[in-house]
């Protein structure tokens, strides 16, 4: 820091202002340009005026605080490292897309990093804040506020394009010139290694994710890739577990709480389905490391002493010696054995709510229930707004799926007809699935059935985004058309039959990874 003085009302005011050496500044550049990045190629769901609330309340507050304890004006470096480190991460559910000057919830982000800041003062051990202070209020925030009002920035940010690129080469460049300078770069490359070492057997036992970016659930594989790739991980390990004050002083304990950090967090994300739960899991990890961090230092080396040796610790762990300590060597070997085994063990076994979707049972047969076969010659050419197909696959891809949503209407009426839920069970999902089940039941009560045909003359395809969870994204067919409406006594005898246009949004989602289900039917949109 560079000290000037000014004067105000008579009396010198110290004024500290920051060095171009200071590391804190080379981060903030990192994460800003990321910021600007997501205002101006990668569309990130947060404006300029709700990033800028968060980083000058943190700022106003700093500044406040140290005037109070030193009677000097100092720049808040870190304040404002907590202010953007809060707006890079949180959003608010509704945000107006690509409206980088909307005000929308700007108090949320203020309120957000506001009491992160106040953690850092009022949650304290040995002179020193206790907790990363944007990552403990990034998650009271999710936990307290609840997914449909925030969430976290998604995994994955976009498709591989240059904006992609260049962010990979901005966090993993500066990440690894930052923590080189801090001594700081093995405790990442051992989160990094544990992490995906643990996310690697959660992958293994079939783990599965649903994510807004994706049409079907993320599992195995390409769970892995995605996660441990990941652009949030990786700011979540340069750029957050390596905050100097938080972490152990000693590199062996800095070493062993990132590893620990690893395992928190992989064992938090194992029980977790969407990637909500998924990302505040990860998150999670490191508030309670940090908690748990006076004891975790009690077992380590004292720092620069011989024993805080990163070179030596492998072989410390492995054995202890030959010779007289060849017993406890043994022992301690095959006590890491058990330890790694266990956590195996304990990492598969917290996975089981989460481990792949199933279809359900008897959905095969059920598809041969069709009453009558789909002909595609019938439907009308097909127009598409789906960012992720080009125009060489927009028009097979749509004219598929609307194959298989017109399958899955006349299997509705099929269900009606026979009382059968286990039909709607394998063509309907969420909200469409309890409608129908809904008009089922009203079915077998009243003991008629009334049973809608759609003929499709136009259709438009959008991709419609989950609101206010992040789970999977869906495909909005605007359709217009003929209705046919039928109503069937209990005996199956036709009572009515009347007919006429239809304007509605059927959304399609391949909930279990293979079928693409009727998740909602929109209301009918007024006429143009």
């Amino acid at each position: 820091m560079t000290a000037r003085a000014l004067r105000i009302g008579g009396a010198t005011v110290p004024v500290v202002l920051p060095s171009i050496r200071d590391p804190r500044l080379h981060v903030a550049a990192v994460i800003i340009t990321i910021h600007v990045f997501g205002q101006v190629g990668l569309h990130f769901r947060i404006s300029v005026p709700q990033i800028l609330a968060a980083i000058v309340t943190c700022a106003v507050l700093e500044v406040a605080i140290t005037f109070r304890q030193s009677r000097a004006l100092v720049w808040p470096a870190s304040a404002m490292l907590t202010g953007s480190g809060v707006a890079l991460i949180l959003r608010v559910v509704g945000t107006p897309p690509d409206d980088p000057w909307n005000t929308f919830a700007w108090y949320i982000f203020a309120a957000v990093a506001g009491l992160s800041l106040l953690t850092k003062y009022v949650i304290r051990w040995r002179g020193s804040h206790l907790f990363n202070p944007s990552n403990i209020g990034l998650v009271v925030a999710f936990l307290v506020l609840g997914s449909t009002v925030v969430e976290p920035l998604d995994f994955w940010w976009a498709p591989l394009n240059g904006w992609m690129v260049a962010s990979y080469a901005i966090i993993i460049g500066g990440g690894l010139l930052i923590t080189r300078r801090l001594r700081l770069l093995a405790l990442a490359g051992a989160f990094w290694a544990v992490f995906a070492a643990g996310i690697g057997l959660l992958s293994l036992s079939g783990h599965c994710m649903i994510a807004r970016w994706a049409f079907e659930p993320v599992c195995g594989g390409d769970y892995w890739r995605v996660i441990v790739t990941s652009p949030e991980v990786l700011i979540f390990l340069f750029f957050m577990i390596t905050d100097p004050k938080t972490v152990p002083a000693g590199q062996v304990g800095r070493v062993v709480f990132a590893a620990l950090v690893a395992v928190a967090s992989v064992l938090l994300m194992a029980p977790q389905t969407d990637e909500w739960g998924t990302k505040v899991a990860l998150l999670a990890g490191l508030v309670v490391l940090c908690a748990v961090r006076p004891l975790v230092e009690r077992f380590m080396p004292e720092p620069s002493s011989t024993a805080d040796d990163l070179r030596a610790l492998p072989a410390r762990l492995a054995s202890g010696g030959s010779g007289p300590g060849l017993g406890r060597g043994l022992a301690r070997s095959a006590l890491a054995v058990f330890a790694v085994l266990a956590l195996g063990v304990a990492i598969v076994a917290a996975g089981v709510p989460a481990r792949g979707p199933v279809a359900p049972a008897g959905s095969a047969e059920i598809m041969n229930r069709l009453p009558e076969q789909i002909d595609p010659a019938t439907f009308p050419t097909i127009t598409a707004d789906v960012p992720a197909w080009t125009t060489t696959t927009t028009e097979p891809a749509a004219q598929a799926i609307l194959v298989t949503l017109a399958e899955n209407l006349e299997l509705e009426n099929q269900a009606l007809l026979d009382r059968d839920v286990s039909i709607l069970e394998a063509v309907d999902h969420g909200d469409r699935l309890a409608e129908m089940r809904a008009r089922l039941a009203e079915a077998e009560a009243t003991g008629e059935a009334v049973v809608r045909h759609y003929a499709f003359d136009e259709v438009h395809v959008v991709l419609i985004q989950p609101f206010g969870v992040q789970s999977s994204s869906s495909l909005g067919f605007e359709s217009r058309g003929t209705l046919v409406e039928e109503r069937y006594d209990e005996t199956g005898d036709l009572i009515s039959r009347e007919s006429g246009p239809f304007q509605q949004t059927f959304v399609v989602r391949r909930p279990f990874g293979d079928r693409w289900m009727i998740v909602a039917v929109l209301p009918e949109a007024p006429a143009p």
